[in-house]
Protein backbone atom coordinates (compact mmCIF):
# COMPACT_ATOMS: atom_id res chain seq x y z
CA UNK A 1 0.00 0.00 0.00
CA UNK A 2 0.85 3.38 -0.80
CA UNK A 3 2.33 5.86 2.19
CA UNK A 4 -0.09 7.93 0.99
CA UNK A 5 -3.29 6.27 0.70
CA UNK A 6 -2.28 5.66 4.35
CA UNK A 7 -2.37 9.33 5.10
CA UNK A 8 -5.51 9.71 3.92
CA UNK A 9 -7.17 7.46 6.17
CA UNK A 10 -8.43 7.66 10.17
CA UNK A 11 -6.89 6.54 13.04
CA UNK A 12 -9.04 3.74 13.63
CA UNK A 13 -8.84 2.31 10.25
CA UNK A 14 -4.74 2.27 10.34
CA UNK A 15 -5.37 0.37 13.63
CA UNK A 16 -7.51 -2.21 12.47
CA UNK A 17 -5.33 -2.31 9.51
CA UNK A 18 -2.41 -2.50 11.66
CA UNK A 19 -4.15 -5.40 13.59
CA UNK A 20 -4.90 -7.29 10.28
CA UNK A 21 -1.06 -6.82 9.56
CA UNK A 22 -0.41 -8.44 12.91
CA UNK A 23 -2.61 -11.53 12.31
CA UNK A 24 -0.90 -11.91 8.82
CA UNK A 25 2.28 -11.56 10.23
CA UNK A 26 1.91 -14.31 13.05
CA UNK A 27 0.33 -16.80 10.30
CA UNK A 28 3.21 -16.60 8.24
CA UNK A 29 5.27 -17.41 11.03
CA UNK A 30 3.70 -20.51 12.13
CA UNK A 31 3.81 -21.66 8.26
CA UNK A 32 7.33 -21.28 8.47
CA UNK A 33 7.64 -22.96 11.55
CA UNK A 34 5.48 -26.34 9.95
CA UNK A 35 7.61 -26.00 6.52
CA UNK A 36 4.25 -24.82 4.74
CA UNK A 37 5.81 -21.23 3.54
CA UNK A 38 6.36 -21.23 -0.31
CA UNK A 39 6.26 -16.85 -0.45
CA UNK A 40 8.93 -15.88 1.88
CA UNK A 41 9.22 -12.35 0.27
CA UNK A 42 5.73 -11.95 2.10
CA UNK A 43 7.77 -11.23 5.20
CA UNK A 44 9.37 -8.44 4.28
CA UNK A 45 6.50 -6.68 2.69
CA UNK A 46 4.11 -7.81 5.89
CA UNK A 47 7.13 -5.52 7.88
CA UNK A 48 7.36 -2.52 5.51
CA UNK A 49 3.24 -2.00 5.84
CA UNK A 50 3.42 -2.19 9.78
CA UNK A 51 6.17 0.07 9.93
CA UNK A 52 4.40 2.56 7.73
CA UNK A 53 1.36 2.09 9.51
CA UNK A 54 2.88 2.80 12.76
CA UNK A 55 4.79 5.89 11.15
CA UNK A 56 1.77 7.64 10.28
CA UNK A 57 0.06 6.86 13.15
CA UNK A 58 3.33 8.45 15.43
CA UNK A 59 2.60 11.55 12.87
CA UNK A 60 -0.58 12.32 13.29
CA UNK A 61 -0.16 11.95 17.01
Amino acid sequence: MDINELRGKSEKELNEQLGELRREQFNLRMQKGSGQLTKTHQFGRVRREIAQIKTVLGSKK
